[in-house]
């Protein structure tokens, strides 16, 4: 039987990255988004290299289409990894839909793959730095384990805190908050995929040249100056931490986040941070 690696966002940057690594180790890929013709293209540089591979258009906000993604993966053979990387930054949409791709469509993933997955596989969800910066009296974290019980009210009292705030931040201010609650997600929801034997676990990227760090390649050079290393991260780098994370022999690594920012947050990178 196949043993199969599913990548949401893995049509480019960090997930593409990761998919040549993961596929050249003998795995049948499953390449996740909402571009079919990045998907269709990346599919193709796969496959020319040998590895086998297929493109799923996936909305990951929609619960039947993670489940679907889920279903598909199940009938190519046996879920080992899931790497949920895809997710929208504030340049990438509204408020109210860059909390339903993030946080709804992490639950989504999660959920959609607990049903699918066996001994020895591994989840890893995707957060950023922003969760980190984001001052902690932002977070609405008493709510995040509505998440488990009531989505609509989970999605409710996420946004009434954003809009709390003025409109010009609301985008910024969702994307900290949805970020902030994958980690908090990924560490609680390790006890649960931990009765199946599956591992759980989250990776938080800095700055990194990807298509979606070029749009925010402005603010990013503004925290520059703090990192231990002066320089963006390639994707190269975060997608080698990606797959030695989910692999199999490192079988107790699981409820945790990996921070993989070049120690920009180790070294005070938010002023507003320093000051909590």
């Amino acid at each position: 039987m196949k043993k199969v690696c599913v990548i949401t966002g893995g049509g480019s940057g960090m997930g593409f990255a990761t998919a040549k690594i993961i596929g050249s180790q003998g795995y049948y890929m499953i390449l996740a988004g909402r571009t079919a013709k990045k998907l269709e293209n990346a599919v193709a540089e796969l496959q020319a290299s040998g590895i086998e591979a297929e493109a799923f258009s996936c909305d990951i906000s929609d619960r039947r289409s993670t489940q679907s993604l889920a279903e598909t993966a199940l009938a190519r053979g046996e879920v080992k990894i899931v790497i949920h990387a895809a997710g929208m930054s504030p340049h990438m949409g509204d408020a109210q839909k860059i909390m339903e791709v993030n946080a709804l469509g992490t639950i989504n993933v999660n959920d959609a793959f607990y049903e699918v997955m066996h001994d020895g596989g591994c989840v890893i969800d995707t957060s950023s730095m922003s969760a980190y910066l984001t001052p902690k009296f932002i977070m609405p974290r008493r709510s995040y384990k509505l998440s488990r019980i009531d989505r609509g009210k989970f999605m409710r009292k996420m946004m009434r805190r954003v809009n709390l705030f003025p409109g010009k931040v609301r985008a910024g201010v969702a994307y900290g908050i949805s970020k902030n609650f994958v980690i908090w997600f990924a560490k609680t929801d390790a006890a649960r995929f931990g009765q199946k034997g599956v591992r759980v676990l989250s990776i938080t990227p800095g700055n990194f040249e990807t298509p979606m760090g070029e749009l925010e390649k402005d603010e990013a050079m503004t925290y520059m100056k703090y990192n231990a290393i002066k320089r963006l991260g390639h994707p190269e780098e975060i997608a080698q931490l990606y797959a030695t994370a989910a692999d199999e022999r490192i079988g107790y690594l699981t409820g945790t986040d990996i921070l993989c920012d070049g120690g920009c947050v180790a070294s005070g990178c938010n002023p507003l941070r320093r000051s909590q």
